[in-house]
């Protein structure tokens, strides 16, 4: 069937020697995986390398014939521009980042149209804002939501937060309880958005803590998960 869709593009992978398999969060069928023929060795065919960087955003024209198939585009443009995300270094390593999460993380291949509505709205604001110190730590958060296990605040001032049951909580209960700072930051982070996040000052060190115990939290709940390899690169530029 041919579809015309927004997507995302979440990664795209060398084949052979000139082959690109390119992974995209699409509007109207959730996670597609394309085959582009000859793209890295045309420079006069119809697509170009550089339009399927990570978390790129398109207009696309696809048949998509089922579920676990390698699909096939037949037209792709860009369909919001960004002016930073791909030139900044600070933001370049944080949508590689950000990029590796989903791919990690995103399974289903079905719509969630809320989801794309999710992703299309932060990565535009992540491009327009100067904010990015602690942008990652509130973007998993909120994706914890779409995905089915965003914690639940409505105790946000007990003293433990259980990472396996996902809320809080008087006393330790299991090896998952989490106590002392990083439960005071996921208290301060849980209801705000992306624009008030200037009123969260962490340090290095805060911001490292949390961001691990929040992938700690993304491998509890999602099969399979595991800790992107950028991690290390990542936290260098922002330290």
């Amino acid at each position: 069937m041919l579809v015309t869709t927004k997507a995302i593009v979440i990664s795209s992978l060398k084949y052979a020697e000139a082959d690109l398999i390119v992974k995209a969060y699409t509007f109207s069928d959730g996670l597609k995986t394309y085959m582009l023929k000859g793209v890295l060795k045309s420079r006069k065919g119809k697509f170009k390398a550089s339009l399927f960087q990570p978390l790129t955003q398109l207009e696309i024209v696809a048949k998509h014939r089922g579920k676990g198939t390698m699909e096939y585009l037949t037209d792709a443009r860009l369909a919001n521009h960004y002016k930073s995300l791909h030139t900044d270094v600070v933001k370049s390593a944080l949508i590689m980042f950000l990029a590796e999460v989903l791919r990690n993380s995103i399974q289903e291949e079905e719509a969630n149209q809320p989801l794309f509505n999710f992703l299309d709205n932060s990565f535009m604001m992540l491009d327009r804002t100067e904010q990015v110190g602690n942008f990652h730590l509130l973007f998993l958060l909120k994706l914890s939501g779409y995905l089915g296990f965003s914690p639940d605040a409505s105790q946000k001032d007990l003293a433990c937060f259980n990472l396996l049951e996902g809320n809080f909580q008087q006393f330790k209960t299991n090896d998952y309880c989490i106590e002392g700072e990083n439960v005071e930051v996921l208290s301060r982070f849980l209801g705000i958005n992306f624009d008030e996040l200037s009123r969260i000052k962490l340090n290095q060190s805060s911001r490292r803590n949390f961001l691990n115990m929040l992938l700690l939290y993304y491998e509890l709940h999602i099969e399979g998960f595991k800790k992107p390899r950028s991690l290390s690169v990542f936290n260098e530029i922002f330290n």
